[in-house]
């Protein structure tokens, strides 16, 4: 299978570490231009030169899309792209009674009207080109919502919801909209919280081993998924080749959410 996306020009929200990095890294790899997004100039200058390195093509804007104000600086450095990729995301262990309502507030903001702001804002032209990709990074806790962060979960559930709706707004138009379930992933805020959860004093292979038997028992893989494993996903469905997949929630979960539909 072979997946050439030069030519195409592909923002990835959230893309100086983690997922995002990884998505972005696996965008360039294909040959699309990518756009490394996050709130710090620093950290957007870091993330670009690794892809550079690679022999990718890659530019930055730092903005902060949680904002209308930091989704209008960003449309007007970057007025279009043929995909986009919605992977800002934000996540903490919180006990169900103690969540506030500024914290149910901001997990719906970034988690959620900032993937909105940018669909709304990128898909007309996508539309009237005749193709474009607009993917949402959900998660496994949109189906099994996690007692220890509720209003995680229920901003990845509305996630789904806001990719089916928009997937029926461009029926016919050429361009598909989708979510990858992202199971339980290996990334440094990933570590941070699983020592949220368990003894800070195990090792990490330990701790990652005590994590997953304890709070994560259904995966299937029984250990963290790679972020490369998530991107390889996101690259097929930004793609040609998945012309026919649209409004859909796509597993990349090792197994984790229990049900033989996707």
């Amino acid at each position: 299978m072979r997946i050439d996306l030069t030519g195409k020009t592909a923002l990835v929200t959230g893309s100086t570490q983690g997922i995002g990095a990884a998505i972005a890294q696996g965008l360039a790899d294909a040959g699309a231009r990518v756009v490394v997004n996050g709130r710090t100039a620093d950290r957007v200058d870091a993330a670009v030169a690794d892809i550079r390195a690679t022999g990718g093509d890659a530019l930055g804007v730092a903005a902060d899309v949680t904002t209308e104000e930091g989704v209008e600086q960003l449309l007007r450095e970057l007025p279009d792209v043929d995909i986009l990729v919605n992977n800002l995301g934000i996540f903490e262990a919180v006990p169900a009674r103690e969540i506030t309502d500024a914290q149910w507030r901001s997990f719906f903001e970034v988690n959620v009207l900032s993937a909105v702001r940018l669909i709304r804002a990128y898909l007309p032209g996508m539309t009237e080109r005749g193709w474009g990709r607009a993917l949402q990074i959900a998660s496994d806790s949109a189906v099994v919502t996690p007692a220890e962060m509720i209003h995680y979960g229920v901003s990845k559930t509305a996630l789904l919801a806001v990719t089916r709706g928009f997937a029926k707004d461009a029926a016919g138009t050429g361009v598909t909209v989708n979510s990858v379930i992202a199971g339980p992933t290996h990334t440094g805020g990933v570590e941070e919280f699983v020592y949220q959860l368990v003894d800070r004093s195990l090792p990490w292979d330990q701790a990652q081993r005590e994590f997953m038997r304890v709070h994560r028992p259904q995966s299937l893989i029984q250990r963290l998924i790679e972020p490369s494993e998530i991107a390889n996903m996101v690259v097929y469905l930004s793609s040609p080749l998945a012309s026919a997949t649209t409004g859909g929630a796509l597993r990349v979960d090792g197994g984790y959410v229990d049900s033989i539909l996707p």
